[in-house]
C-alpha cells in the first residue's frame, strides 16, 4: 500500500487512504484526528448539516420475557470528511473518535458502497 503525500494511515486493516487531499483538521487522514475504540457499518440517512451526517444501522435485541429477538436501529451523528464525498443512501463505515461537537464522537472513515 503506497501512503498519499501528506497522508496518513489510521491503522485500521482494509481501510485505505483516498486519493482525494482535503484540508479538513478532523479529518482522520489529512487532520489530526485519531481512531480509537469500535467500528460499525451503516447507512447514511441524512448529510444536510454541513459536514455531518446521520448514520444508521440496524440491530436485533433479545427479549427475554418472550424468548425472541425483535429488530431496533441505532443512530448516531459523524463527521463527514470532505475527501470521502459522503451522500445520502451510502452505506459507510465509521469509528470512534473523541468528541467532535455536542453530538458527534464518530467519524466516516470509508465508504462501503455509493449509491448510483
Amino acid at each position: 500500500m503506497a501512503v498519499k503525500e501528506n497522508a496518513r494511515n489510521i491503522g485500521i486493516p482494509g481501510i485505505e487512504i483516498p486519493s482525494e487531499k482535503c484540508s479538513d483538521v478532523n479529518c482522520p487522514f489529512h487532520g489530526t484526528l485519531g481512531i480509537r475504540g469500535r467500528t460499525y457499518a451503516g447507512k447514511v440517512m441524512s448529510n444536510k448539516a454541513g459536514k455531518t451526517a446521520i448514520v444508521q444501522w440496524d440491530r436485533r435485541f433479545f427479549v427475554p420475557k418472550y424468548e425472541r429477538f425483535e429488530k431496533r436501529k441505532s443512530k448516531v451523528f459523524a463527521h463527514a470528511p470532505e475527501c470521502l464525498h459522503i451522500k445520502k443512501d451510502d452505506m459507510v463505515m465509521i469509528g470512534e473518535c473523541r468528541p467532535i461537537s455536542k453530538a458527534k464522537k464518530f467519524v466516516i472513515i470509508k465508504r462501503i458502497e455509493a449509491k448510483e
